[in-house]
C-alpha cells in the first residue's frame, strides 16, 4: 500500500498526468488543487477548453462543474439548483417578474466575487438568462426565438 502511495505521488508530481480517458494533459498543479478544493468528487471528467480546464463531476449526490486557469487557480464553480433553493427573495423576484415564463436552467455560480444566481426562463416567442445583482435580477442575454 506504501509503494502504491509513493507511486501515485511520484505521478502527480512530475509535471504533467494524462487523464487516459479523454486523452488531456492536466498539469500536477491543477490536479493537486482539484483534490485539496474537492475532496470527495466521484466521476470527474476533464476538459481543456484552451485557456482554461473544466471539470464536471458529482459531489454529494450534485453535479457540479469548477473551472480551473492555466497556472491552477479556482476561477469558478457551478452547481445546478432547483427553484427552492433560491434566497427567497430571488424566488419571489423571479415568479413576480417572469411569471409567464418556464424556467428552463437555473445554477449557482461561486467565484472571487461571491456567490450570483444564473436563471433562463422561456416562453414561446423568447429565452432570457438572468443573471442575481444582490436581491434583484439582471438581464445577462435575451434572444428572440424564430
Amino acid at each position: 500500500m506504501k509503494l502504491l502511495l509513493i507511486a501515485l505521488t511520484a505521478l502527480l508530481s512530475t509535471g504533467s498526468i494524462d487523464t487516459n480517458a479523454q486523452d488531456i494533459k492536466l498539469s500536477a498543479a491543477v490536479v493537486n488543487s482539484f483534490n485539496a478544493s474537492f475532496k470527495h468528487a466521484a466521476d470527474v471528467q476533464w476538459k481543456d477548453c484552451g485557456t482554461y480546464y473544466k471539470a464536471d463531476f458529482t459531489m454529494s449526490g450534485q453535479y457540479v462543474t469548477a473551472y480551473y486557469d492555466v497556472n491552477a487557480n479556482l476561477v469558478a464553480a457551478t452547481k445546478n439548483i432547483s427553484p427552492v433553493q433560491l434566497p427567497v427573495t430571488l424566488q419571489a423576484n423571479l415568479k413576480k417578474s417572469y411569471d409567464s415564463y418556464w424556467i428552463s436552467d437555473l445554477f449557482e455560480m461561486s467565484d472571487e466575487n461571491g456567490t450570483s444566481y444564473f436563471a433562463t426562463v422561456e416562453n414561446g416567442d423568447t429565452k432570457i438568462t438572468l443573471k442575481s445583482i444582490g436581491n434583484s435580477w439582471m438581464t445577462y442575454k435575451k434572444v428572440r426565438k424564430s
